[in-house]
């Protein structure tokens, strides 16, 4: 098929607005993850977390998070969440269940989709519709050249949902094989790639991700996760990697054409 565009988006983060025309002039979208909003670090008032215990709180977090003091930061929460009559896990599910349905409602068809590391990859057969198709570890081909899929993200101090250990990463990334792009959430473990430089701090990259790229040379490496990346683009080797941008603020998706 000649003359096929994709765009691509990454870090929707509650941006259902964005979301319904991330498709335009583009064949196909494909979606990285993080679609649930639990706390706006731009604006303190939209997320789950300032919905439940309000804007001082979440200002407060996000300042404890910011120094890397996430013990403190998981005292207040575990605070917070004990003043309040009603079981956390429930409130969180039912906040995301919400978000999630009025996201999925608005990806256009077709979207190909993998977790983000704040996504729970579990919710997600109730809400993906007809002509939205979720991969992780899987391989698909689009106006042939072959994607491959890694979602999720791997263990840190901030515990976020679906964050996964190294080993299982790499199987993923390992049983994709050799694909012409690489589509996962969080990028190569590059120093450039993953830090982020606003709370100025490195975010976690994968190693295995690195290794296949010099391994299998893809054309390119598509991920998102950092929000405000030191390089948003850079060569490993002939591979092409790019972070295609934080969605929840810009609203434009990054398009591929071939």
């Amino acid at each position: 098929m000649a003359g096929m565009r994709v765009n691509v988006i990454s870090d929707v983060h509650g941006n259902t607005q964005g979301l319904r025309t991330a498709c335009d002039g583009a064949d196909a979208l494909i979606c990285l993850g993080d679609l649930v909003l639990f706390l706006d670090y731009a604006d303190h008032s939209r997320g789950i977390f300032p919905d439940l215990f309000g804007v001082e709180y979440a200002d407060r977090i996000v300042e404890l998070r910011t120094a890397r003091r996430f013990d403190e930061a998981r005292d207040l929460g575990r605070e917070l969440w004990s003043r309040l009559d009603i079981d956390p896990a429930a409130a969180i599910e039912g906040a995301v269940r919400r978000q999630y349905a009025e996201m999925f409602a608005a990806l256009p068809t077709p979207t190909y989709a993998t977790y983000g590391n704040v996504d729970i990859p579990t919710l997600w057969p109730e809400y993906a519709r007809p002509g939205t198709t979720v991969l992780d570890g899987e391989r698909v081909e689009l106006g042939g050249r072959v994607f491959g899929f890694v979602g999720g993200g791997l263990r840190t101090p901030m515990r976020t949902p679906y964050e996964i250990s190294d080993e299982e990463y790499a199987a993923k990334v390992e049983a994709l094989g050799e694909v012409d792009v690489l589509c996962s959430h969080i990028p190569p473990d590059v120093p450039e790639l993953t830090y982020d430089t606003v709370p100025r701090r490195f975010e976690r990259g994968s190693r295995a991700l690195l290794e296949a790229i010099r391994r299998t040379k893809p054309r390119y490496a598509l991920f998102g996760h950092v929000h405000q990346p030191l390089a948003r683009r850079m060569r490993i080797g002939s591979t092409e990697c790019v972070n295609v941008g934080h969605f929840a603020a810009t609203g434009r998706p990054w398009a591929l054409e071939w």
